[in-house]
């Protein structure tokens, strides 16, 4: 009854985790119109990345930690404000300057959006957690995906200043942000009023000793980041990579961008739902020796074969991330809006320093050297083998 009751408000968490990313996925879909519009290198391309990504990463765990202790069920409205301001600025941007302060804007939405979205998940997970959080992540990820496609379609065609039109997605997830913060609200009087009547379940980790978690976090937080900095090459480089080794067009390039962002949406909730079947060890697994040897053999790859590798790669790579967001969760239960904030601001801020790191990189020799370098990254994730077994978690009741 749980699970039918919440799960509108899972779905409406989903289109708006769609469109706040779907916005923010039009920065690096525009770049190869920037690109030569302000006669740009790929390090300053890099450099717009890694705005967005370290404005939304120094924020997000600060905003996640005051929010478990002082939820604020409508910040994802005023999140959502700041990106459709952002979104304003970027497309009527006339310098460098001007795109990085709207790129900055928009990461600053995506810090406020994401610790209480991930809550919000949780909260309205009925138990599920791995299929509410793919559920979640899928309307992220088709987001993602969208970026590119609207990209080729409209913005390559039309310009920089049709970024403008997508002011209404903005308006349109705002709305139902209203509707769930409403949602969210009503759960948080319901659980606080529960904890005073002494009827509430505490949870402990299944790791009490403050060395042990830091430790687990560290190899989960390394986990993501060689994710992110793989996607990151992709979402950043891949245009300028399909164009450069085979020729393609601007638009044809970001159709296979679009191809290759849309697996993910996939991945993410196959993974998020085998997870709560078979645990989420064994999908951290399957990510990282599933997607290594496709990755090592990307380089060498024709144009098809290149199509096929990246999509076959993302999807097994974006299994894994409701499987880790999740182990963390139960690693440190009661934290839900830091490890939100942590896990999306951190990583994803990583992964910005990877992308402007890769562009200087390109700069110097190419951007075929790039992906040689990036087919090893998955690698990282054998790490995984000192991530410690979780048992069910230790429950006391209040009083």
């Amino acid at each position: 009854m749980a699970h039918k009751a919440t799960m509108p408000i899972l779905l409406a968490l989903s289109l708006t985790h769609l469109l706040n990313d779907m916005i923010q996925s039009l920065i690096p879909a525009i770049y190869p119109i920037i690109k030569d519009a302000y006669h740009l290198d790929y390090g300053q391309i890099g450099i717009i990345t890694l705005t967005f990504q370290l404005t939304a990463s120094i924020f997000q765990p600060v905003i996640g930690h005051y929010t478990d202790k002082r939820p604020l069920p409508y910040s994802m409205v005023f999140g959502m404000g700041s990106t459709l301001l952002g979104l304003l600025v970027l497309a009527q941007a006339a310098s460098y300057e001007t795109i990085l302060v709207g790129s900055a804007m928009v990461g600053l939405g995506s810090a406020i959006f994401h610790p209480e979205a991930t809550r919000l998940a949780r909260n309205a997970s009925g138990g599920q957690q791995g299929l509410a959080q793919g559920i979640f992540q899928v309307g992220g990820q088709a987001g993602g995906a969208l970026g590119p496609l609207l990209a080729a379609f409209i913005i390559v065609p039309k310009g920089q200043a049709s970024l403008a039109w997508f002011s209404l997605a903005a308006l349109a997830a705002m709305g139902l942000m209203l509707w769930t913060g409403r949602w969210q609200a009503a759960f948080t009087r319901a659980a606080q009023a529960s904890m005073k009547n002494g009827a509430a379940i505490l949870k402990k980790g299944p790791i009490e000793s403050a060395g042990g978690i830091a430790f687990a976090m560290a190899i989960l937080i390394i986990l993501l980041f060689s994710k992110n900095a793989y996607q990151q090459s992709f979402s950043t480089f891949y245009t300028f990579y399909l164009i450069g080794k085979f020729g393609v067009s601007v638009q044809t390039s970001q159709i296979m961008l679009f191809l290759f962002l849309v697996s993910a949406a996939v991945g993410v909730i196959f993974g998020g739902m085998v997870g709560d079947r078979i645990g989420r060890d064994k999908v951290i697994w399957f990510s990282i020796l599933g997607a290594l040897p496709f990755s090592l053999i990307l380089p060498f790859a024709d144009l098809f074969w290149t199509v096929v590798l990246t999509i076959v790669i993302n999807l097994i790579m974006a299994s894994a991330f409701a499987s880790i967001l999740i182990y963390a969760i139960e690693l440190m239960p009661g934290r839900v809006g830091l490890i939100g904030g942590m896990f999306y601001g951190l990583t994803f801020g990583l992964g910005g320093i990877a992308a402007a790191i890769l562009g200087e990189v390109a700069d110097r020799t190419s951007i075929e050297t790039v992906y040689r370098i990036c087919a090893f990254l998955p690698a990282m994730g054998l790490l995984a083998w000192f991530l410690p077994k979780l048992g069910p978690p230790a429950v006391k009741r209040s009083d």
